[in-house]
């Protein structure tokens, strides 16, 4: 795996801390600091730190990758994930607009003390019988909305939900537990532009109950047009992390169920590992 930035904590502070050929170095700071810089600013403080790198453990406990950050999240930006929503939906024809319009579905996802972690449990809502976990890269941005790095995510969905009403959007993807990101960020100078190859795998009782792949090659839309939207009329000071939208989109057979461990892997971004509960009533 190329240099990481891991999010950690020691008792009853949180540090960030940096990986590099099986060594962990201290990182000075926080993520908000970094993503306030300019791009070149902040990659120098990086390397400083990697070249520093001496420990063969970073000590604490893994905690999600963010600190003040947002996420947002942009929809329909492959043609299963297109598919997948008309299938659930009487309202087919509003999904087939926004994949072929010139503006993006963006909609804010979690606030940061939401979000959980790798090994951290995600959630399904106890008033949805259909439930989904979303496979994603994530885009860390900086305030300038410049790509700072990527990380994993886990949009995780109701599909009986939203499939009832679009309008219900929020309430099938905004709730405790419904966004995972990990298991760390990778700057974009080390992992490159991509594509990125993403893997889902559910297992229920030891067993794969589900498993796909894609890759962000198939996406209709580019990670900069993505983030430019963004932008277009927000700010984010502290930086903000966009999920790129899903292209694994399981049948209507499927749902997942409490007791079930997700799997999100992309070869250079590592591997995001969540159990799933039931939350809410």
């Amino acid at each position: 795996m190329p240099i990481s930035l891991h999010h950690l904590r020691d008792g009853n502070r949180s540090r960030w801390a940096v990986h590099q050929d099986g060594v962990w170095g201290e990182l000075d700071g926080s993520l908000a600091d970094l993503l306030a810089r300019p791009l070149e600013e902040s990659r120098a403080v990086i390397e400083a730190a990697a070249r520093k790198a001496d420990r063969d453990s970073p000590g604490g406990t893994t905690l999600p990758p963010v600190d003040q950050q947002e996420v947002w999240a942009a929809g329909v930006t492959y043609r299963r994930s297109r598919d997948g929503r008309k299938e659930e939906s009487g309202h087919g024809s509003l999904y087939d607009l926004v994949y072929d319009s010139r503006r993006p579905e963006l909609f804010l996802k979690s606030s940061p003390w939401r979000v959980v972690g790798d090994g951290d449990a995600v959630g399904i809502r106890a008033d949805s019988g259909w439930d989904v976990p979303e496979a994603e890269v994530g885009l860390v941005l900086d305030a300038a909305g410049d790509i700072f790095g990527y990380t994993l995510g886990n949009d995780m969905s109701s599909r009986s939900i939203e499939g009832e009403n679009p309008l219900y959007l929020p309430q099938a993807k905004i709730y405790d537990r419904s966004c995972a990101l990990g298991p760390a960020i990778v700057p974009a100078w080390a992992a490159g532009p991509g594509p990125f190859p993403i893997g889902l795998r559910v297992l229920r009782a030891g067993q794969e109950a589900y498993a796909a792949t894609t890759s962000t090659s198939a996406m209709a839309r580019t990670f900069d047009d993505l983030a430019g939207w963004l932008f277009q009329a927000l700010t984010f000071p502290a930086g903000v992390v966009l999920l790129t939208g899903t292209g694994v989109v399981p049948g209507a057979d499927f749902t997942t169920q409490p007791g079930d461990t997700i799997e999100i892997t992309s070869g250079p971004l590592g591997t995001l590992t969540n159990p799933v509960v039931a939350v809410g009533h």
